[in-house]
């Protein structure tokens, strides 16, 4: 048999078959998926356009899962190009490098909604890419990264029970906007990005402004309709690319028969040691451990029995028996009610060197946090394709192996530890005081020591109690709690657990975050795992969550309840002076040889800008005789001379007319011979001499040339005149 290869190459040269389908949003704005043109060798690819946005969504899956995988490795990576930007990238290199932190939290986004909606059974190894191509501010990407993720695994043949779609909602000026603009969503009071299939809510991110429960549910409700049709639009993308049929697959051994001999084996006993209701988790996984290792030592050395089936087998006995406690006797593993948060006690100013610190142990979850006061030289940088500036409010979220009793590398943050700062950092930024107006920089660190669950919320707590200790003046403390869920779709049971172990985290079917004030939400986090949440149960357990989270609050208070009034005493102090643009200059000096011999001499720190029509001068010392000598330094030279003002001066120059005194930095005046004394003086010749300091008065600026007159006579006492002679 003879192939023609010059035909095939014709063929697949050709002009390819574009297919597109679009959705409308309820403004009017349109979404157009489009597969065929791009990427046509990955198992599925869609380009996804909104105004002038548009991502490049891949996927690719091996056929086959590696021996050994018990479990889906799925990678999701989301790259924005400088390119679609008009941009070049910073640094060096002057390429793309490793994904930022914001690249990396929208991967997480798209990882946490797609996740869930692959087959249990389906190990083969995954990667999704999506790429900012063109980037529009009218048209955010990061909420529309899931859809056209979701898009081309619709269009591929790999197994996925979607599709699902990502939208933004936000609350400006009462109103709520789908998919605002970069400017609206910078006014908005309310900013949530909201995962889901047509029938169920999937993923919650957001942050608000003290918003109450019924508020965050519409913003929901409201973001769910948009989806349905964006799912739905797929599902017609789909049908026209002929990508109905998934592959086949067959990625584990299964042994039904001795699954169900196990479960009769097991079970009790596992459901027997779950009963005992331990506090301690490390005593608990001995007891599940033990089970394990005598069933293992119970097999005969020439046993058939595969044993990686029973670890499999082994974990859903554990699943299965403690998800049933709770079910049927609404017991949790530690002995808890459903609504129950574990003990909690904290402390503050532990570190007496730190700027602001805290120490927060809820159970067995414990974080010591830190807060660190800088200037603006501190900012954190942020050049990205969409974005570019500075932060002045830094959270970082460490997570150390010992925390949770395991040998791990350090190897830096994660994914997970980005994502769980991010979080925190959202949950308390509203609460600061105005950071553009501020002069410090703030950087809040976490240091998680103990772990058994919601760590991210003990991090939202001790930062709280950290930036109080530091005396940051925040408007209210904020607290979290991480909520979750255990339910039975046979039965219709469900139960909604305050403050959950990282146990029931494992086998719950919901993993919500709150955080807030007393007067309402400032950020959520959610993930479910299960089908069929109703917005009633959502709704109690928003409730329940808002009970929990008061009482967190009510035992913060019990170590500090208010800012502290002062600054640590080894805390930086910061004093800003706002002066005239065009005093910038006359305070940097050439080359900025005045500010350096400033900062030099008194050993403050000054950071100037210009913002607006003004120039903003920020003083940061560490005491306060240097912070006056550098503000009376400063104060001098943008000071306006005032007529009638006395002055310490220094003599400059001499002329046989008078003096030349600097009567403030960078100003000086003429000292006429005729206002130095009382008396007629003939010459200036050993009257003054260059250097010396001279206290004068400004008696006058030329209006016309603006130059000034001082005077030295009117401050030393008039002598009296001499009497007349009498007449003859």
């Amino acid at each position: 048999m003879t192939v023609n290869c010059r035909s095939f190459q014709n063929s697949y040269l050709m002009k390819p078959t574009i297919i597109s389908k679009t959705c409308t949003l309820p403004d009017g704005r349109q979404i157009t998926l489009e597969t065929g043109k791009l990427a046509r060798q990955a198992d599925g690819a869609v380009v996804l356009r909104m105004g002038n946005t548009m991502l490049l969504a891949t996927v690719v899956a091996s056929v086959n899962a590696k021996e050994g995988i018990d479990f889906l490795p799925l990678s999701v990576d989301y790259q924005e190009k400088f390119a679609s930007t008009g941009k070049i990238p910073g640094g060096f290199l002057k390429r793309e490098g490793r994904l930022s932190d914001y690249e990396i939290l929208i991967s997480r986004l798209v990882d946490r909604a797609i996740r869930p909606l692959f087959p249990d059974d389906y190990h083969a190894e995954t990667q999704v890419n999506i790429q900012l191509i063109s980037g529009d501010p009218a048209a955010l990407p990061d909420s529309l990264a899931a859809f056209a993720a979701s898009a081309a695994l619709a269009v591929s043949d790999i197994p996925f029970q979607g599709p699902i779609s990502e939208v933004r909602v936000i609350r400006l000026d009462g109103q709520f906007i789908i998919s605002p603009t970069l400017e609206q969503k910078e006014k908005a009071d309310l900013d949530f990005i909201v995962a889901a299939s047509i029938e169920n809510i999937l993923m919650v991110e957001g942050e608000c402004k003290e918003i109450n429960e019924e508020d965050m549910l519409t913003a929901l409700k409201l973001a769910h309709d948009v989806i349905k049709t964006q799912c739905q639009v797929q599902i017609e993308l789909m049908q026209a690319a002929g990508k109905t049929e998934k592959r086949t697959y067959e990625h584990e051994v299964k042994d039904e028969a001795f699954k169900e001999e196990l479960f009769k084996v097991l079970y009790d006993k596992v459901y027997d040691v779950a009963r005992q209701q331990l506090a301690n988790k490390h005593s608990r996984s001995e007891l599940f451990g033990k089970i394990y290792d005598d069933y293992i030592a119970s097999l005969p050395e020439d046993t058939t029995v595969n044993k990686d089936l029973v670890k499999k087998y082994y974990k859903d006995i554990q699943k299965a028996a403690c998800r049933n406690l709770v079910l049927n006797e609404k017991v949790r593993l530690d002995g808890r009610k459903t609504n129950e948060i574990r003990p909690i006690w904290s402390e503050v100013d532990y570190l007496p060197s730190a700027h602001g610190s805290a120490l927060f142990t809820r159970g067995e979850t414990q974080s010591l946090s830190t807060v660190t006061l800088g200037t603006k030289l501190d900012e954190q940088m942020i050049d990205g394709a969409m974005f570019e500036g500075s932060s002045k409010f830094i959270l970082h979220y460490n997570f150390p192996g010992f925390s949770t009793g395991e040998v791990k590398p350090n190897r830096g943050p994660g994914r997970r530890e980005v994502g769980h700062g991010n979080l925190a950092m959202r949950a308390l930024k509203g609460v600061l005081p105005n950071l553009q107006e501020g002069p410090y920089t703030i950087r809040l660190v976490s240091d998680i020591l103990e772990s058994n669950g919601s760590s991210s919320m003990a991090t939202v707590c001790a930062g709280s109690l950290a930036l109080m200790d530091a005396g940051i003046k925040i408007s209210a403390p904020v607290s979290g709690i991480a909520m979750g869920m255990i339910s039975d779709s046979k039965t219709k049971k469900y139960a909604i657990l305050s403050d959950i172990l990282g146990d029931e985290d494992h086998l719950g079917d919901m993993d919500f975050k709150v955080t807030g004030t007393e007067k309402g939400i400032t950020a959520c986090q959610m993930d479910l795992k299960v089908d069929g949440l109703t917005y009633d149960v959502l709704k109690e357990a928003l409730d329940q969550a808002k009970e929990g989270r008061l009482h967190i609050l009510n035992e913060m208070k019990k170590t500090i309840t208010t800012p502290n009034a002062e600054l640590k005493p080894h805390a930086p102090r910061a004093v800003t002076i706002v002066i005239e643009k065009d005093l910038i200059g006359a305070v940097i000096g050439p080359g900025g040889k005045v500010v350096q011999e400033i900062q030099k001499t008194t050993g403050a720190t000054i950071v100037i800008e210009e913002v607006g029509n003004k120039g903003i001068v920020n003083i940061f010392a560490n005491n306060q005789e240097v912070m006056d000598a550098a503000v009376r330094r400063v104060k001098n030279i943008v000071a306006v001379p005032e007529v009638d003002q006395v002055y310490d001066g220094v003599v400059k120059s001499i002329m046989p007319f008078g003096a030349f005194v600097e009567f403030m930095p960078g100003k000086d005046g003429l000292l006429h011979i005729s206002e130095i004394k009382w008396e007629r003086l003939e010459t200036m010749d050993g009257v003054m001499e260059v250097g010396e300091q001279v206290k004068v008065k400004l008696v006058e600026v030329d209006k016309k040339t603006g130059k000034f007159r001082l005077s030295r006579k009117v401050l030393l006492p008039k002598p009296p005149r001499k009497e007349e002679a009498p007449s003859a």
